[in-house]
């Protein structure tokens, strides 16, 4: 069957071919029979060089080894390079007539097998001895003069990503790529000023700080691109860019979120091969494959991509030019299994929707109280490249009063009514530690010292709850454990506290204690639950060594804590939550001091509302209340919208 050429070759294996000669029985003949010179044959086809070898055409002319070598290497085509074990059996010989069977054994890129037998003639011209008759079926019974032999890629599926409803989270959508065609330019430095100008008020920013240097070295009808936008993108800026003179453009799809913002860190990408990537995988990634870059896309991108397929045709090349392909091998591609993840698409798209009001880089976490999956993961700006919200590694500020509180609570250290001095400042083996503004509380009930944020109560409890209790505290709510939600998260890791300095600032956040956003989410969802679980994201496959439910949270603690985080809305630090939509709201805030020569913090706020918890952090967004409330506030408000 005749097969039209396919635009694709796959890639050969770059190493040097490498055959092996099992010839039962050659060793012990002579050389000058017809097995010692096909012994000779076959193992000059092994290295290359035939000069030991006499070659006849099928019409009896001479025929000079070097002409078979350079013969052998075409009739090959792409599988030159690759693997052959050649093995034949003993020479029949009738008169001066003599053949013999050989199977060659190939391994085709990606290792898959392929094995047929070939025949080799050989005939005796008087005192020159046996001669091997040359001919293209040799290598393959249908080859002729001209022909090569080709490994055609036959691609695969790449599958999506799914939500916890199977509904795909990234499918083909359709795309426009922006580009430039030099030859049409008329005035490079003025349509460089225009497209920025359409682009930024789509919110897209482009470098074009290099145009110049890629037109000067492109071919003058080359399309040089610029930028892919999705289509809805692309329609809100058309009549703006494509009157401009040079521009041009290509339409396409690719495999895509929702929306451009839409967990674009914890996503990933999915693009077109890079020779980078052709380059580390060669025997499974060819130009024109889709690959996975960074994210989920990249970290399940061999089981999202599937496997290619191949096919082995002869290529042959007619009179007028054109060149048809006989497919003698091939094997099924097999198509990529989509991956199932816990994202809620409404969730995500407030989490996305409250960051575009943050210019500073920020993370937000939500979780369902009730299972532990994980409802959204947003960065930003415009989605942010880097998972800050679950890999960051940040001090937590005064949200880990939550985690303090509960320790002390449990500990029966206090009560929420214990009367607990919150004074300016407090001095712990010469260090001074104040609290924010310079507030002063006095002797104040516990609940008060939390809503209200006093670090130098906390300081004052420091030596009560001890390192130990910290650690324990820590510990029942998820932090600093091993979890595995089947992509990298930071649980956080707590100070040892093994100074009077340094578990007094550990106790309110500081000092060497480092967690992500999604760990502390997760630790409001625990005192919300009554109960660590370890958030679940990625579902199926699932996750190897997800971390065990912990043990039942004391009720007690866990009621009083409840309370006060309550108490922070109502009439603490959180207030400007007080009259967000939906349910009521629970939560603390934080302020992070992440560098001792910089004025600098990070703003955070966690809590919950009904059976979704979350944790926001703008990194030097300032205090709590300043930058990280206003995205809570926008998050709930366009949730329960």
């Amino acid at each position: 069957m005749l097969y039209r050429r396919q635009l694709t070759g796959y890639r050969p294996v770059a190493f040097a071919a490498a055959l092996a000669l099992v010839a039962a029985g050659l060793a012990a003949c002579s050389k000058d029979g017809p097995d010692g010179t096909l012994k000779d044959f076959l193992a000059g086809w092994r290295s290359g060089d035939l000069s030991a070898v006499g070659f006849v055409g099928a019409d009896g002319g001479k025929v000079s080894a070097n002409d078979v070598t350079t013969q052998l290497q075409e009739l090959s085509g792409d599988l030159a390079k690759q693997s052959l074990v050649l093995t034949t059996t003993a020479v029949k010989t009738t008169g001066d007539i003599a053949s013999a069977e050989v199977k060659l054994d190939w391994t085709l890129p990606g290792g898959t097998p392929w094995s047929y037998n070939s025949t080799v003639r050989l005939t005796k011209q008087n005192t020159k001895g046996w001669r091997v008759v040359w001919e293209p079926v040799i290598v393959q019974s249908e080859l002729a003069t001209g022909d090569k032999l080709k490994v055609r890629r036959v691609s695969s599926k790449r599958a999506g990503i799914l939500d916890a409803k199977g509904t795909a989270l990234v499918t083909p959508r359709d795309v426009v790529t922006v580009g430039v065609e030099p030859q049409k330019i008329k005035n490079l430095a003025q349509l460089q000023k225009d497209l920025d100008a359409a682009f930024k008020s789509i919110k897209v920013t482009v470098d074009m700080s290099n145009l110049a240097d890629r037109v000067k070295n492109a071919d003058p009808t080359d399309f040089v691109d610029l930028v892919t936008l999705r289509r809805p993108d692309y329609n809100k800026i058309r009549d703006k860019v494509r009157p401009l003179l040079g521009t041009s453009f290509i339409e396409g799809t690719r495999n895509l979120a929702p929306t451009r913002a839409f967990a674009r860190a914890l996503l990933g990408t999915a693009d077109d091969a890079t020779r980078e990537d052709i380059d580390a995988n060669p025997d499974s990634v060819a130009q024109g494959d889709v690959v996975g870059h960074g994210g989920l896309q990249q970290r399940y991108d061999t089981a999202l991509r599937g496997t290619a397929g191949l096919s082995v045709v002869i290529a042959r090349e007619a009179a007028d030019g054109t060149v048809t392909d006989a497919q003698l091998f091939s094997t099924k591609a097999v198509d990529g299994k989509p991956i199932k993840v816990s994202l809620d698409t409404a969730v995500q798209n407030a989490a996305d929707a409250a960051l575009a009001t943050q210019k500073q880089p920020s993370s937000l976490v939500a979780i369902k109280v009730s299972d532990g999956t994980v409802l959204a993961v947003a960065n930003g700006p415009d989605g942010g490249t880097v998972d800050t919200a679950l890999s960051g590694q940040v001090p937590p500020g005064s949200t880990f009063k939550t985690v303090s509180a509960y320790g002390l609570l449990a500990k029966k250290v206090v009560t929420a009514d214990t009367a607990v001095n919150c004074p300016k400042t407090a001095n712990v083996d010469g260090r001074e530690f104040k609290n924010s503004g310079g507030e002063v509380l006095g002797s104040v009930p516990f609940h008060e010292d939390y809503s209200k944020s006093c670090n130098t109560a906390f300081v004052g409890l420091a030596p009560k709850l001890g390192a130990a209790g910290l650690n324990e505290a820590a510990t029942a709510l998820g932090l600093g454990t091993q979890w595995d939600l089947g992509i990298d998260a930071f649980s956080g890791k707590i100070s040892a506290a093994e100074t009077p300095t340094e578990l007094a600032a550990a106790t309110f956040g500081q000092g060497a204690t480092a967690v992500s956003p999604i760990a502390m989410a997760s630790v409001a969802a625990a005192v919300a639950r009554g109960q660590f679980k370890q958030p679940q994201l990625v579902l199926d496959p699932a996750p190897a060594k997800a971390a065990a439910d912990g043990p039942q949270l004391d009720p007690a603690a866990v009621a009083a804590l409840r309370s006060m985080m309550r108490e922070v809305v109502t009439d603490g630090t959180g207030s400007a939550l007080s009259d967000v939509k939906g349910k009521p709201v629970y939560g603390k805030t934080g302020t992070a001091e992440f560098d001792d020569k910089s004025k600098d913090t990070h703003s955070w706020f966690i809590g919950y509302q009904g059976d979704v918890a979350f944790a926001v952090m703008v990194q030097k967004g300032g205090a709590g209340a300043e930058a990280a409330v206003p995205l809570v506030s926008t998050f709930l408000n366009t949730l329960n919208s």
